[in-house]
């Protein structure tokens, strides 16, 4: 074999073995994507699950709530679906408007002491507040694992191998400036 063929040889083979790397980093980019949404629908499954006990104890207590609850019923439903279809921006919406349900809910709570003082009460406000907060950090974790994944597949040399096998961008989990915000509790209660 003459050395013209064996440098050519050569350079197949570094190239063969670097679009490799490129592709395993690229597959272990997105099953990273993919753990990290596994952990966020983990704790949506969760608080799904306290969501109903949480009505149902407020329920007993705030006769002229039922709005809020409803509300919350509502919203409850919505991150369910989008949730099970994987459509992460509805997801995002409906978080926001259960996470503003939960808001005014626990807000309105302060009106009814029998209802704060309940121990049931209690423990599920602690600890759908707890999912809340892990929630929120696996959303930082989820987004994390999806800039990386879209970063590389649109950086050369990486965007050939993307392309080539179809690995796609995926959509972050972000909620909207409403749920940013603190809620109005003059507004909340009617007093202007």
């Amino acid at each position: 074999m003459s050395l013209p063929a064996l440098i050519l040889l050569a350079v197949i083979l570094v190239v063969a073995i670097y679009a490799v790397f490129l592709y395993n980093n690229l597959v272990s980019l997105k099953h990273g994507v993919s753990k990290a949404w596994s952990n966020i629908d983990v704790l949506l499954k969760q608080r799904h699950n306290e969501l109903p006990k949480l009505v149902e104890v407020c329920k007993q207590y705030m006769q002229y709530e039922k709005d809020t609850l409803e509300k919350i019923i509502q919203a409850r439903s919505a991150v369910a679906s989008a949730r099970d279809r994987g459509d992460i921006p509805a997801l995002g919406q409906a978080e926001t408007q259960l996470r503003l349900g939960l808001g005014n809910l626990f807000a309105l709570a302060e009106n009814y002491p029998e209802l704060k003082a309940n121990e049931g009460f209690r423990q599920l406000q602690a600890r759908i507040s707890q999912l809340e907060e892990s929630i929120a950090d696996r959303r930082e974790v989820y987004n994390e694992a999806v800039n990386l994944n879209n970063v590389r597949i649109e950086q050369f040399p990486d965007v050939l191998i993307a392309r080539l096998f179809h690995f796609t961008a995926r959509p972050l989990l972000e909620f909207s400036e409403a749920e940013k915000r603190d809620v109005d509790m003059k507004q909340l209660f009617g007093n202007a």
